[in-house]
């Protein structure tokens, strides 16, 4: 990058922890769901109802549209890593569906006035790239002149409508696995903070998800998640809630990225993993664990690996699900 600024300074947060609280956004599109269209094309299979990670639709009796987008501020300092890391951010909904990204487009948010447009180019070289290598078009997009950067995809994709993934599929007596650590987000707080970079954490939210989903829909897995900005913890209570379900969750047997600990002792704590564990505390058993590995079971993590309901090679098993305890979606151990 030719330009020496630190991107992570213009944003007020960064990745997908400057999410807005779960809590809060299920609030706000509640009286969005069961409204039909008039005439609408093709049968909506995935919605709003279950808050899964992308829109699905029938086409016809083999294919499915998958539709999402995701954008968000600055996570690293450096432009072409932040574009790659938002791209496959982006194109990761469409494979926690089970699907194959087809085409996206460019979502830009940009101050003018502030930065240059060589590191916004650099942003969509990276953007670009990591299309590339998934086989993704990438075809246009929109920008907007903004106080903060932005960028993310807007993506379109394909998938089996019989073979999808799902959050509301889960079922007792499955394993649950997991494809990436945790600890992005204490990580992406303290280079926020400090300047530091992870290259570890720079390949893990570059790797995308294709593979984790081409291994679970071949190992028969119906049920899935990307664990992105609610956390772990936030991601698996959509899952169980969905599925009727309660995970239990061996906190011992949890990945995490190298350092994410010590940066978490240190008090790098994003304000978004915190309101993770605020919003899922009421409805889990969390008294097994202490707080340090309860604050980064709810870390907010950016373009996060498959959770999964069922096992594929080189992912850990972390825990189960089992019926339904005492109105409880997560127990940990």
């Amino acid at each position: 990058m030719s330009d020496e600024r630190r991107l992570t300074q213009y944003a007020h947060g960064g990745g997908c922890a400057c999410k807005i609280p779960p809590g809060e956004l299920e609030a706000v599109v509640r009286g969005l769901t069961g409204r039909a269209p008039v005439s609408a094309e093709g049968e909506l299979l995935v919605g709003l109802d279950d808050g899964d990670d992308a829109a699905v639709v029938r086409i016809d009796g083999d294919r499915a549209l998958v539709a999402t987008t995701d954008f968000f501020t600055p996570v690293v300092d450096d432009a072409y890593d932040w574009g790659r890391i938002a791209a496959t951010n982006a194109l990761s909904d469409v494979y926690a569906m089970g699907g194959r990204p087809i085409v996206a487009l460019n979502l830009l948010g940009w101050p003018r006035e502030v930065l240059p447009f060589e590191l916004a180019a650099e942003v969509l070289r990276g953007g670009a790239d990591v299309c590339g290598s998934a086989g993704c078009h990438l075809a246009g997009g929109h920008s907007v002149d903004d106080p903060e950067p932005k960028y993310g995809l807007a993506v379109t994709g394909l998938a089996d409508p019989n073979r999808l993934l799902r959050n509301d599929s889960g079922r007792a007596g499955v394993p649950l696995s997991l494809t990436k650590p945790l600890g992005l987000g204490v990580l992406n707080n303290r280079h926020k903070a400090t300047g530091e970079r992870f290259e570890e954490a720079i390949e893990v939210m570059t790797t995308l998800n294709a593979a984790a989903a081409e291994a679970a829909l071949a190992a028969g897995i119906t049920c899935a998640t990307d664990v992105t900005g609610f956390g772990l913890l936030g991601h698996l209570h959509k899952l169980a809630r969905a599925s009727g379900v309660t995970a239990i969750i061996d906190s011992a047997a949890v990945p995490y990225v190298d350092g994410a600990r010590a940066s978490l002792r240190d008090g790098y704590v994003p304000g978004g993993s915190r309101r993770n564990l605020d919003w899922v505390r009421p409805h889990a058993d969390l008294d097994a664990v202490d707080e340090e590995t309860t604050l980064l079971l709810a870390d907010a993590q950016t373009s996060g690996g498959l959770l999964l309901a069922g096992e594929i090679p080189g992912a850990p098993v972390i825990g189960e699900l089992v019926p339904r305890v005492d109105g409880k979606t997560i127990v940990l151990a």
